[in-house]
């Protein structure tokens, strides 16, 4: 897991939190995203993972879910401000001592929170996508591995928060005004790199084409041609990966990072 730059101060003059260190950390979360969701496709869609009744939870999936959510709890896992549960509900308390370093993030970072969202788009719209229909009756595998990509997903969108704040931090004199007219629009148009969002979606079909080949010992390999068209089989396919960041992971971290300085003077 790639974690937030941890300076020594929160100061605005702090340097260890930079874009380039904040960047690297976004790229190699890609890394973890593609990989997920190749170890969710190798299980079939599994529906009755989401329905079968288990316990008193209403499934599987949100058995599976809140119990080990409430053991990584007590591990101190949701003290890490990017990591957050979806099921935050009668949480246990972190069994270690809270985090010794100054916090690096302004306190309003702690009331967002999109996983609800986040949840829903991955169950209701991703998941149909690369999931192929069947049932092969490995639901508590099956919960486990879409709670590994709920995570990844999720710590990529709130990340934000530091994408946000070193941005803030480069030039508050863009970004103070919009805040203190609580201009949405405005924020959001600062924080929209059409090239850049086009570049990353570029770079993680390439990943999902890469870290997803179905290797042979034959002469036939999966390509890339020239034009951009993905060629051979894949295990995700590479054009869906590129869609989630394009319709969803990029549009929620921006959503986090606008969310983040409407509060950022507070």
């Amino acid at each position: 897991m790639a974690e937030a730059p941890k300076p020594n101060s929160a100061s605005k003059n702090d340097q260890s939190l930079t874009l380039e260190k904040v960047r690297q950390a976004l790229i190699s979360q890609e890394d973890t995203i593609v990989f997920r969701l190749i170890e969710r496709a190798a299980f079939p869609l599994n529906s009755p993972t989401y329905h079968h009744k288990i316990s008193s939870s209403p499934s599987v999936f949100n058995f599976i879910v809140k119990s080990t959510e409430a053991l990584q709890s007590q591990a101190g896992r949701y003290e890490i401000p990017e990591e957050l549960p979806f099921f935050p509900e009668n949480l246990p308390p972190s069994l270690l001592p809270p985090p010794a370093d100054p916090p690096v993030l302004h306190p309003a970072a702690a009331s967002i929170n999109l996983n609800k969202k986040i949840l829903d788009i991955y169950l209701k719209q991703l998941l149909p996508l690369f999931a192929v229909p069947g049932d092969d009756g490995n639901y508590a595998a099956t919960a486990s591995s879409d709670l590994d990509c709920l995570q990844a997903i999720s710590r990529r969108i709130h990340y934000g928060y530091y994408v946000a704040e070193v941005k803030f931090r480069d030039a508050p004199q863009d970004y103070e005004p919009a805040i203190r007219a609580q201009d949405r629009e405005g924020l959001m148009k600062l924080l929209t790199f059409t090239n850049v969002e086009e570049q990353v979606k570029k770079r993680v079909e390439k990943k999902a084409v890469i870290f997803g080949q179905e290797v042979s010992l034959d002469n036939n390999t999966n390509s890339v041609k020239q034009n951009g068209t993905v060629n051979g089989k894949y295990k995700v396919d590479p054009s869906l990966v590129s869609r989630l960041y394009g319709e969803w992971v990029m549009p929620l971290t921006k959503d986090v990072q606008v969310e983040y300085l409407l509060r950022r003077l507070d």
